[in-house]
């Protein structure tokens, strides 16, 4: 290219003014960094692992806005913990027994976070029972104010919990264990921030699970925040992969580049970017999630792919006999636009799950999109500048030499997928495979597929908890609350209590409905006992004075203080997918048949209905996601390189990729939920890089005069070993997640290997096949 078209370019001219700037300004760029290093790390250090329910919930959806409208009278169902204390000795009407269930529901109540005016267990105010005799109806404590602990105090309780009905609810069938129910409120009422879920565990981990096992009683857990709670505590066991990640991928960078000064350099700047990411979330007020808390190996894993190429083009440059700040110098100059269009492409894939309307994806989104921000500057100018002091070892040149002088048989042969002859035959079986794929992804799902928390393994501690809990209870743990509003003090007439129930009698004959309790059956419950107790009595009535009466004294959770609220509960058999749609759509039946203006009908609440929401917006989102992705990373390849042909064949190894991937969690078992959705958009941001990488080399040797066949081949040797390499490898590095202790974890470590793979043939295969089927020359450059 010659000067003048040079001068002509804005890009070059950019890229030429940024290498002067760079290389003229080498201690001071260091100095730069190192103090933008230093103070990011300081702050990284005061980094905390962060988990808020309103976050885990898309607050927009009309569900959601609808349980936040009532969320006082809701919470109770929703974000409740339920901890099981058992009795290993026996029933747990014993003195000993009784006196310990005191004193874990006092260590509850005082931990912060707790909703303790709706706390409920056995020695709780609201724990009462009623009866209906011949002088009428009589109510009282569960545990009397006169209990002493003598046999006939033990004999009073067990009557009190047949009489309150909560043999299966509250108390085991089996009588060997109880439940305490902890709403938890969304703020801290100390410190008036969002509860700390990670501070609410341990807490609850050492008061009281801890301190009672050495009492001889067994605590179990079950709830929204104990799952939050035990993924925070599994931070160590990421970490721990984390770092054996790291090793594994310095160890196979060496013996791939044989200098130890290249991996070194090349790691550092990879962790410190990692670090710097960390600094400037602390900065922002944000923490790490749960979901979020596997980015920083992704940034990790971004890093390693574009440090490779800059060491493969540093060694060959330095074969040819240039200095290290020469080789440097031209290394820049070569993989700086490509590089620069590599990262943009990856933010994109990492912004666009902001469509999403989820905060902890949201917040994932972009924690993801400051660590390729910072990569930006860590790989595009500090790592060039490193490279230019440190430079290649002689072993590396060594070595380089010998590669130039192979023959590299397996690339020539590869080479030929570019000829006719051998790109319509591997086109045609991608599309084959498309189309296979295309039929399995018919089966994928939202939401969970499983019982109890998907994130952990079946043998996990929380999930041991939860299935105890359904094996000795009756009542189910997912639930699912419609609301049901009337005008102020109109939820006890007749008119209303009839619409309820009608409602209630058709929700029973959905598939995974085991029970419907409302207002209502108290209401008639109470009717029939101030009525002697005649069955004949057991309807609601016209008269207002006597619904009024029947609603007088009744739970608070069982509607709110104007009586124009009553939450109709829908105990369900699991909380998959498909129950929550046969559910939701139901109601939205009932609701189109019966619809009247003095009354309304809305969904959800109860952690089935938040679930029921948040797979609803997963399941519009998931394609818009899809699309921006692809729309959006399009126009940045195409930007770069002026050329729809060259776009697409870009982007269609990066599609075929997506679906197979979608067939492969079909066949897995595995729903498009939150843990999952975001890796099918971070495997196309990360995987356009190999593809942006080798056609920049192979128009650099057309530019040359070169044909097709002898660009691929030559573009082969150099970008495309790094291709192979930094596939290979990420993809053995989250090789090892798959023995995580965390199934989120370990499926993620699935997908991203068969992305990192399928994406690296991809690159290497399938996109020169279609490159030389679009066009028979490559554009040339003028």
């Amino acid at each position: 290219m010659n000067a003048q078209a040079k001068l002509d370019n804005p890009q070059l001219r950019l890229m030429g003014g940024l290498e002067r700037a760079l290389f003229h300004n080498r201690v001071a760029v260091l100095l730069l960094f190192l103090l933008a290093s230093l103070l990011l790390g300081y702050q990284a250090l005061s980094l905390r692992a962060d988990a808020s329910f309103t976050r885990m919930i898309p607050t927009s959806h009309p569900y959601i806005q609808n349980y936040l409208r009532f969320e006082e009278v809701l919470r109770p169902q929703s974000n409740v913990l339920r901890i099981i204390v058992e009795n290993p000795e026996g029933e747990i009407l014993t003195p000993a027994f009784l006196e310990t269930l005191r004193e874990v529901t006092d260590k509850v109540f005082y931990i912060p976070g707790v909703d303790r005016g709706k706390l409920k267990s056995l020695w709780t105010p609201n724990a009462v029972w009623s009866e209906v005799t011949t002088e009428g109806v009589r109510s009282g404590r569960v545990i009397p104010d006169g209990y002493d602990g003598s046999a006939q105090a033990m004999a009073q309780v067990r009557q009190n919990i047949l009489r309150a009905n909560m043999l299966g609810s509250l108390v085991a069938n089996d009588l060997r264990s109880t439940i305490i129910r902890v709403p938890l409120l969304d703020n801290d009422p100390q410190s008036g921030q969002p509860l700390d879920y990670g501070a609410f565990s341990q807490a609850l981990e050492q008061q009281v699970r801890e301190h009672f096992a050495a009492k001889g009683v067994t605590i179990r857990v079950s709830g929204f925040a104990q799952i939050i709670g035990d993924l925070l505590a599994a931070a160590s066991n990421i970490a721990l992969f984390f770092a054996l990640t790291v090793v594994l991928i310095s160890a196979l960078l060496y013996l791939y580049c044989r200098c130890w000064r290249s991996t070194a350099v090349t790691v550092f700047t990879c962790l410190l970017t990692v670090v710097c990411q960390l600094g400037i979330l602390s900065l922002l007020g944000y923490g790490l999630d749960p979901y979020s808390i596997l980015v920083p190996f992704l940034i990790f894993a971004i890093g390693i792919s574009h440090a490779v190429q800059n060491i493969n083009l540093m060694v060959s440059e330095a074969a040819q006999g240039h200095a290290p700040i020469d080789a440097s110098r031209r290394t820049f100059r070569a993989l700086f636009i490509p590089g620069t269009t590599a990262l943009l492409a990856d933010a994109v894939g990492f912004i666009t799950l902001l469509v999403i309307d989820i905060g902890v994806i949201k917040q994932l989104a972009i924690t993801a999109s400051i660590g390729v921000f910072v990569a930006i500057f860590t790989k595009m100018f500090l790592l060039p500048v490193l490279m230019s002091y440190v430079g290649v070892s002689p072993r590396a040149i060594a070595r380089q030499h010998a590669r130039a002088k192979a023959s590299w048989p397996v690339f020539r042969r590869l080479a030929a997928v570019v000829e006719p002859r051998l790109a319509v035959p591997l086109v045609l079986a991608s599309l084959v495979l498309l189309g296979f794929g295309y039929q399995a992804r018919q089966d994928l799902k939202i939401g969970d597929l499983d019982g109890g928390a998907p994130e952990f393994r079946p043998e996990a501690r929380y999930n041991q908890d939860n299935a105890y809990l359904l094996s000795h209870y009756t009542t189910s743990t997912d639930v699912y609350v419609v609301m049901f509003k009337t005008p102020n003090e109109q939820c006890s007439r007749l008119a209303a209590a009839d619409l309820a129930n009608q409602l209630a009698r058709q929700l029973r004959e959905v598939e995974g409905v085991e029970a419907v309790q409302s207002l209502y059956d108290t209401m008639r419950f109470n009717i029939v006992a101030r009525n002697e107790g005649n069955p004949k009595w057991a309807e609601l009535s016209r008269d207002p004075y006597v619904m009024n009466n029947a609603r007088s004294g009744v739970a608070a959770e069982q509607l709110d203080s104007n009586c124009s609220l009553v939450p109709i509960s829908l105990y369900l058999r699991d909380h998959k997918a498909q129950t929550l749609s046969r559910v939701s759509a139901a109601v939205e039946q009932f609701k189109q048949q019966q619809a009247s203006g003095a009354y309304e009908i809305l969904q959800a609440a109860g952690n089935a209905g938040i679930e029921a929401a948040t797979n609803s917006v997963i399941k519009h989102s998931e394609k818009l996601m899809l699309i921006l992705v692809f729309v959006i990373i399009s126009l940045v390849v195409w930007w770069e390189f002026k050329s729809l042909k060259v776009t697409f064949a870009l982007m269609a190894p990066l599609y075929l990729s997506t679906v197979l991937c979608e067939a492969v969690m079909a066949k897995m078992g595995l729903g498009v939920k939150i843990a999952t959705l975001p890796v099918i958009a971070l495997g196309v941001g990360i995987g356009v890089d190999y593809g942006i990488y080798l056609y920049s080399r192979m128009e650099n040797f057309l530019r040359q005069g070169m044909d097709l066949r002898r660009a691929y081949f030559e573009a082969l040797k150099t970008t495309g070993t790094s291709v192979a390499f930094t596939g290979i490898t990420l993809a053995l590095g989250v090789s090892t997640w798959a023995f995580s202790s965390l199934k989120f974890q370990a499926d993620m470590g699935v997908l991203l290997v068969l992305l990192f793979v399928w994406n690296m043939v991809g690159a290497l295969v399938l996109m020169p096949a279609l490159i030389a089927l679009l066009q028979k020359t490559m554009p040339s450059v003028k």
